[in-house]
């Protein structure tokens, strides 16, 4: 990462695949609200007790994929606050932070994503390692898992 537009245009590609990866989440919730909302309608237990069990079922089911499809919106949400073009110094939503030994995303929590070739991880403002690296800015250390930890770049 050397100019600041290459690291703005590394940063964009990262949030466009986390926009990516999260739109898939809320359309598989969507879907599987739908799906067991259909099996719902076209089942046919014999018995009311069968019946019974399986609307009781069914809506935990529904209950279960409304709660995921929440969390993904909300993750979605999250996502969209991201300010590519905003200049950053402290670590902060959006930041793409480089550290010794890793990239980090922060932004929610997608896990590893591979962009340019560089292993980078996603990561929420909720995870442990922001909280304690949070507001931090390059060149200063902060300690994870009782281990310093130095900042390369903040961007």
């Amino acid at each position: 990462m050397e100019t600041i537009e290459q690291k703005k245009t590394f940063k964009k590609k990262l949030l466009e695949y986390c926009l990516q990866v999260q739109n898939q989440r809320v359309n598989t919730a969507q879907d599987a609200i739908t799906n067991a909302q259909e099996s719902a309608k076209e089942e046919d237990p014999g018995s009311e007790e069968k019946f019974e069990s399986f609307r009781t079922q069914m809506q935990q089911d529904q209950d279960m994929f409304a709660k995921q499809l929440n969390d993904a919106q909300i993750g979605l949400n999250t996502l969209r606050k991201i300010e590519v073009e905003k200049d950053v110094d402290a670590i902060q939503l959006g930041s793409v932070v480089i550290t010794e030994s890793q990239i980090l995303f922060i932004s929610i929590n997608i896990g590893q994503v591979k962009i340019d070739n560089k292993v980078c991880f996603a990561i929420s403002t909720e995870s442990p390692l922001f909280r304690a690296m949070v507001g931090k800015i390059k060149g200063e250390t902060f300690s994870f898992r009782d281990k310093p930890v130095k900042i390369i770049d903040v961007f």
